[in-house]
């Protein structure tokens, strides 16, 4: 059985596949953003406004490795807490994806959260809607996340005052500088799976809408299980057993590079390129271009020529994908496990999209 180590940084990060692609924000000025009502808007949660300095200038220590304990495995698999009478279910596609109304998140019991854990690893992707989770208080809204696993402090990103173990997806009324980044690049797509540098990567995870521009800025899922379904028997025998490292070293270069902190020191973590799934058992790719460096005992050349084989493989795979709308009260919980994701910088007119994640840490991942 293939585990999950830590490493020193990677020996080639420069030119190797999976070069960190950085989607830079403008500069943020709370008082800007808070004197933007007339044209944008007020903020609607200022108290989720973002702060980078939470720690003040405290860099954390290394995170251990800890026994993860998977709920989705107790679940009811007729989802008889989650999915109740009144609770309407419906595909986004045929094969990832689906959109809740009728419940709400913050009511759930143990039993209910059990099989919330449950459906979105057999869904990968769930939009509830019409949620109040954003408008509780912070505290409440980590309770719900703590029940999944330990919560996870970003090294990098800005998070509410108060509460750095929410990890804000905030691009400030008036930035544009998404469109800088086109200049560059002739798309804004950045596949990912969250912090996979980790020892204990996230599973289920937890992102919820504050503000979001009225079109644009949606979010695209890709099933990494299916993904693997879909290659050859013998592919698939070639890639068991292989290990490939996943570094947060680019990450942290770039935050220092636009003068952000970094909390934590950045770490390397080799992991299975396949991972089984421990309530579902399915087994899922787990290699992504913006965290994922090498693979153990390749050449760099061998390295790179499978590494962007899976990588084309995962974005060109359309229909195994699908794109989730934000609406105001959108929660969406998704598996980081057997996921990868990527965010759309796609509107131009300087709407305000601001959006909460909780991040629960399950087990290192490892192929059985």
């Amino acid at each position: 059985m293939a585990t999950s180590t830590q490493v020193n940084p990677p020996p080639f990060q420069k030119g190797s596949v999976g070069a960190y692609k950085e989607l830079a924000y403008g500069k943020y000025d709370k008082e800007r953003e808070l004197d933007l009502a007339a044209k944008f808007g007020a903020a609607s949660y200022p108290n989720y406004l973002p702060v980078w300095d939470n720690e003040n200038g405290e860099v954390y220590k290394p995170l251990t490795p800890f026994e993860h304990y998977e709920h989705g495995k107790d679940a009811d698999p007729t989802f008889p807490n989650l999915l109740k009478d009144g609770t309407t279910i419906e595909d986004i596609t045929a094969s990832i994806g689906a959109e809740v109304k009728g419940i709400q998140l913050s009511q759930l019991n143990d039993a209910g959260k059990d099989e919330l854990a449950l459906l979105v690893a057999q869904k990968k992707v769930v939009a509830f809607r019409d949620q109040d989770l954003a408008s509780l208080p912070i505290e409440k809204a980590l309770d719900l996340g703590r029940y999944f696993g330990r919560l996870h402090i970003h090294p990098t990103s800005g998070a509410p005052a108060g509460y750095p173990e929410v990890h804000l997806v905030h691009r400030a009324a008036e930035d544009k500088s998404g469109l800088e980044f086109l200049n560059s690049r002739t798309n804004s797509v950045a596949w990912h799976s969250d912090v996979t540098y980790e020892q204990n990567p996230p599973g289920t995870t937890f992102l919820y809408a504050l503000d979001v521009p009225k079109a644009g800025g949606d979010t695209l899922f890709v099933n990494q299980a299916k993904a693997y379904e879909r290659l050859s028997p013998a592919f698939r025998e070639r890639l068991a057993g292989l290990q490939a490292v996943h570094s947060g070293y680019e990450q942290a270069t770039a935050a220092q590079n636009r003068g952000s902190f970094v909390r934590r020191n950045p770490v390397s973590s080799i992991h299975p390129v396949v991972r089984t799934h421990p309530a579902t058992g399915e087994k899922a790719l787990f290699v992504n271009p913006q965290f994922t460096r090498y693979i153990v005992g390749f050449k760099q050349e061998e390295s790179e020529y499978l590494l962007k084989f899976l990588y084309d493989h995962i974005a060109l795979s359309a229909d195994i994908q699908a794109r989730v709308r934000w609406q105001p009260g959108t929660v969406v919980v998704w598996d980081n496990r057997v996921t990868a994701h990527s965010a759309l910088v796609d509107w131009d007119d300087g709407q305000r999209r601001h959006i909460a994640r909780i991040t629960p840490q399950a087990e290192r991942p490892t192929e059985s």
